[in-house]
């Protein structure tokens, strides 16, 4: 039962971060979906960062449980712990994501760790992404790499962007592009938590 809790924290969790990104919408006057990136959100000075800060707490929590649930569900399978253990340590890696400035504002440190957290986390999840695919049958290996391909395209036309953002010019697109490349791995999540719902893992110890 602990178990199905832990893996239900991963659907969760997903659903947590969709409604944080609507809900700091709300708080953001001005602010347009399709062309500014999530991480504007909670950039320094953002009228909404307050909520995104609270709400990311409680999803990094979820994700931890998550994990927990996934190493639950290994049943001996040691490349699917080493994807537990790695989210969960994206999890706490991302807890830490210094956050940006807003448009316009002189490119300081701290946007320089902000690309560095984003390349460090992005290395994380796809590391526990291929382990976990590998690990659970071809037909889930396939929809893995198929997130990660869309992941990675994605992310790469949400990066050509990244001057213009610091600039303050233009970037036609590239909240929608950020939100397919971030909600690519939040739909792999659920379907993670599904295909591991049915297993009956092994005890670790059996009574003679």
């Amino acid at each position: 039962m602990a178990r199905k809790v832990l893996l239900a924290c991963g659907i969760l969790s997903s659903l947590v971060y969709l409604g944080n990104d609507l809900a700091a919408l709300q708080r953001y006057p001005g602010y347009d979906f399709f062309s500014q990136t999530i991480s504007e959100l909670s950039a320094i000075g953002a009228p909404s960062r307050s909520l995104i800060v609270a709400l990311g707490m409680a999803y990094t929590v979820l994700v931890i449980a998550f994990g927990l649930g996934i190493w639950l569900s290994a049943d001996g399978k040691h490349s699917l712990r080493v994807a537990a253990a790695l989210l969960i340590a994206a999890a706490v890696f991302g807890s830490f994501w210094p956050p940006m400035h807003m448009r316009g504002a002189v490119f300081a440190h701290t946007d320089t760790l902000h690309i560095v957290w984003t390349a460090g986390w992005l290395l994380l999840t796809m590391v526990a992404m291929s382990l976990a695919g590998a690990a659970l049958g071809k037909r889930f290996l396939y929809y893995t790499i198929a997130t990660i391909v869309v992941e990675l395209l994605f992310g790469f036309l949400t990066g050509l962007q990244a001057p213009r953002i610091a600039a303050d010019l233009p970037t036609p697109w590239a909240g929608l592009t950020e939100r397919i490349n971030i909600g690519a791995f939040l739909l792999w999540v659920v379907v993670l938590a599904v295909e591991l719902w049915p297993r009956q893992p092994r005890p670790s110890f059996q009574t003679r």
